[in-house]
């Protein structure tokens, strides 16, 4: 028996097609497409202004996935992590960011990660699958869900959530294909209305994936970065082995940057690793030309990883020397450390630790 097809897989264009296949007028795709993105929405019963006709053949052929967190924690500062069991057991999770009457939220692209990157609790989890377009708009809709539970009142669903970061477990670029149809289908403006200036999407350095991410769709673009130099980058992060710093940043010297855009380098502060004063001195010399904006992340040490944070006075003159090299740059406080939600701790099988 042939599988249902999943609406919230299919961007605008592949729903109107799809029902058009099925013999339906693609016109009431707009309306079906407009529920598809409304959080609560998990029956086709609920499309009160769709013919009830045009509903039982879509009920007959398709199905409309939802996500529903597994758990949920709360840290003091209060970030809150969710953890979302997928159909086949896999689990993913997603962070939610208030600051000053604004909610960011952390998406996960992945079950697990292939990178490997060695400070990383994620990619010490081995990589499951890539996820699916519904799975990864899933996570916003179950968390704007979360947030209308708990008493947060906005005009419009959009407005519960102002910022999208593609940060999570994953590597972005490497689930392009489905990043790409997730997307479409946050910025349409059929459905949630997501601009482009709201939508980051970090990537480990998949030099290729970059070039097709300036072309493809206009989002943010965060590079975690890490070293300013092949030797040092490649011991920490071997994607470094296949697409060298050079070409990397080659590849975002070429990235376009409409009006005043930039694009956000992270660099993990690790003690004894790439914290010294020469590394930053490195680092502000390879990055001229780039119009950019530099976030440095002190290290969430944990039990598991043998790498520790530098002393703050470390990371002030690695902050004070790019300064004074002309860029700016800001020393960024990891949230949800206490529930393993910070940087790099994001891991849901045995990978996962304690905070030192």
């Amino acid at each position: 028996m042939k599988a249902k097809t999943d609406l919230r897989d299919l961007t605008y264009s592949r729903l109107s097609e799809y029902m058009e296949g099925l013999g339906l007028p693609s016109s009431r795709a707009r309306f079906v497409f407009a529920w598809l993105q409304r959080p609560g929405t998990r029956d086709f019963s609920q499309m009160v202004d769709v013919k009830r006709e045009i509903l039982a053949a879509l009920a007959e052929h398709a199905v409309i996935s939802s996500l529903v967190p597994a758990a949920v924690e709360k840290s003091r500062d209060g970030t809150v992590k969710f953890a979302f069991a997928l159909e086949d057991g896999a689990v993913v999770e997603s962070v939610l960011i208030p600051e000053k009457g604004r909610h960011t939220l952390c998406v996960s692209s992945q079950a697990g990660c292939a990178m490997g990157c060695r400070f990383c609790l994620t990619g010490g989890m081995g990589f499951s699958r890539n996820l699916r377009p519904a799975e990864i708009v899933g996570q916003v809709l179950a968390v704007m869900e979360y947030m209308i539970d708990v008493g947060v009142v906005r005009t419009t669903p959009r407005e519960l959530i102002n910022n999208l970061v593609f940060m999570g477990m994953g590597e972005p670029l490497a689930n392009y294909d489905n990043l790409i149809a997730a997307l479409r289908i946050l910025m349409d403006e059929r459905g949630l209305e997501f601009t482009e200036r709201r939508i980051t999407v970090s990537t480990c350095g998949i030099v290729p994936r970059i070039r097709d991410l300036g072309n493809d769709i206009r989002v943010n673009l965060a590079v975690s970065l890490h070293a300013a130099d092949d030797e040092t980058r490649s011991r920490i992060m071997p994607v470094n082995k296949t697409y060298g710093l050079d070409d990397l940043l080659a590849a975002c010297r070429s990235f376009p940057l409409p009006g005043k855009k930039v694009i956000l380098f992270e660099y993990i502060l690790i003690k004894g690793i790439n914290d010294a004063g020469d590394d930053a001195r490195r680092l502000a010399e390879k990055l001229q030309g780039i119009p950019c904006r530099i976030n440095l992340l002190p290290y969430n040490a944990t039990k598991s990883l043998d790498y520790q944070c530098p002393e703050e006075e470390h990371i002030l003159q690695f902050q004070k020397i790019l300064r004074d090299a002309g860029y700016r740059t800001f020393i960024r406080s990891s949230r949800g450390a206490d529930i393993s939600a910070a940087c790099g701790q994001l891991a849901s099988t045995g990978a996962k630790d304690e905070q030192t």
